[in-house]
Formats: C-alpha cells, structure tokens, sequence
C-alpha cells in the first residue's frame, strides 16, 4: 500500500434538522505526521480546528463538498451524503488510488474504494476527513445563525436539541430547514399543522410540537415489542396529559393517535407473524 495514494472520505451532518450535509476527502502525506488525528465527534471543537489548519497545511490534498438542503429533500439525506462524498472526492485535484470511506456504503467512486463501518476511528486518513467535514459545516451553520439568529443554529449546529425543537415549536421553520425530516415536514402536511399550530398560545404550540415529535421518535424506535411500546406510549400520554385536554390541540393530538396506531398495528402484525413461524 506504500505505493498506493489512500484518500480517506468522511461526512458531516446526516442527522441535523437543517443545514447542508458535508464531506471531505483527504490524501495524507507520509512524510508529515499529524499527531492526534481521531473521530471528529470525540474532539473538542477548539481541538478540531488545530487538526484541521494542520490537515489543509500537511496533506498531499484535501477538498471538501457539500449537498445542499434542496438536493436532501429532493434525493433524501441519503444519497445527499453519498453525493457529497463523490463531490469531495472529484474536487481533490489528484487521483487516489483507492479510497476508504467511513460508514457501510460505497458513494460510487471511480476509484478502488474500501467501506469501513467505524473508520474515522480506526484510520487517521478517514479521521482527517472526518476533522474537515465537521469543521467546515460547523462554520456553515454559523454563518446561517447568523442569518437565522432565533434557531440558535451556533450553538446545536441544526441537530434536534431540546433548544432547537423548541425554537421550532415557536416558530415553525425556515428555508434551511430539511422539511423530508419528520420534524419539520409536518409543518408541510397540507398545512394541517401550520394552520392549529399558528392559533395556540405559545407555551402550548410548543408543548404540542413536542408531543407529536415524541409520538414520532416513538414510532420510528428499533427493537421494541408490542408490550414495550404500550408502555412508553402510557409514559407519553401521562408526559404530555396537559396537551391532550386541551380542545385547540385536538388537530395535534389526531395528528399523534394516527403515528401510535399505525405503529401499534405493525408492531402487532409483526408479533403475529413471529408466532407462526
């Protein structure tokens, strides 16, 4: 493999609500070592930006790519990620002659390409990419801060905090909001949520925003049982009591009762099938 140029593709961003998705490829040189490279997400931000001045001054090359917020809803957050990587790949200037990619998946490249699930810890070439994807779309995200100031986008970077959820609640969202993902798509349901929503007092917009974003998670929860789910379903309905007595909330709470009963049903579908088998 000396003889090989290894281009290490990482990404940033697949979870948040807002914001582009990042990636970046990178060509370390092996004349100059860059001591401390890791997983972006165990660093700490300050610690990132040292790495990542170093990165863009020691590497053979470097590029980062991004696919923005109208390709991920356009395509889904998926294959916006694996367009990215291609993007940061192309954009290196230099052929590699293989790439190692973080993550399961391959994006497509033209060149030999090994997928490596926990390579941004395993290997500094993915872990350097992983330090410019982050730290690029970090700075992006406050640049829309900036522009968006009532999200808070500087400080939760466009993932789903409690701060950022809540922002949401008041204010319904912005153009740089992903609307495939559930949580800002329902303010697009044939406004069904925007209009019930905009009429509330705000303590209680945002509560029950909160609810049906909870009903959601719940929903879409890996592993559980039908039994299990019943009881985080009792946990939510006793959590959120003060939003389902209210009569301005019923659009909301029809809007929650048809997520828990579709998910009940599958959940139930699934049992019976296991029992037959």
């Amino acid at each position: 493999m000396d003889s090989v140029l290894v281009c290490g593709v990482d990404e940033a961003g697949r979870g948040p609500l807002a914001g582009p998705v990042y990636a970046a490829a990178v060509i370390l040189d092996r004349k100059r070592r860059i001591n401390g490279l890791a997983d972006s997400k165990v660093l700490a931000p300050e610690r990132r930006e040292v790495l990542a001045g170093r990165i863009k001054e020691r590497a053979l090359a470097w590029s980062v790519a991004h696919a923005t917020v109208e390709e991920i809803d356009r395509i889904n957050i998926f294959h916006a990620s694996m367009l990215a990587m291609r993007r940061a790949v192309q954009a290196l200037g230099v052929e590699p002659g293989e790439a190692w990619v973080d993550g399961p998946h391959s994006p497509g490249l033209s060149c030999k390409t090994r997928t490596i699930v926990d390579g941004d810890a395993l290997h500094p070439v993915i872990s350097a990419a992983s330090i410019l994807a982050k730290t690029e779309r970090d700075a992006e995200m406050c640049v829309l801060s900036a522009r968006y100031p009532q999200y808070g986008f500087d400080r939760h970077k466009g993932y789903a905090t409690q701060e950022h959820l809540d922002a949401l609640g008041r204010l319904g969202p912005c153009e740089v909001h992903r609307r495939s993902f559930y949580a800002v798509g329902v303010f697009f349901q044939k406004d069904l949520f925007a209009e019930s929503w905009g009429a509330m007092a705000e303590t209680l917009r945002v509560r029950s925003y909160r609810m049906y974003c909870s009903a959601k998670k719940l929903a879409a929860a890996p592993g559980l049982t039908l039994a299990e789910f019943r009881v985080e379903e009792r946990r939510l309905r006793r959590d959120y009591a003060d939003v389902l007595a209210r009569a301005e909330a019923s659009p909301h709470a029809d809007l929650m009762e048809q997520v828990l009963s579709a998910a009940r049903a599958e959940l139930g579908s699934a049992r019976r099938q296991k029992r037959t088998e």
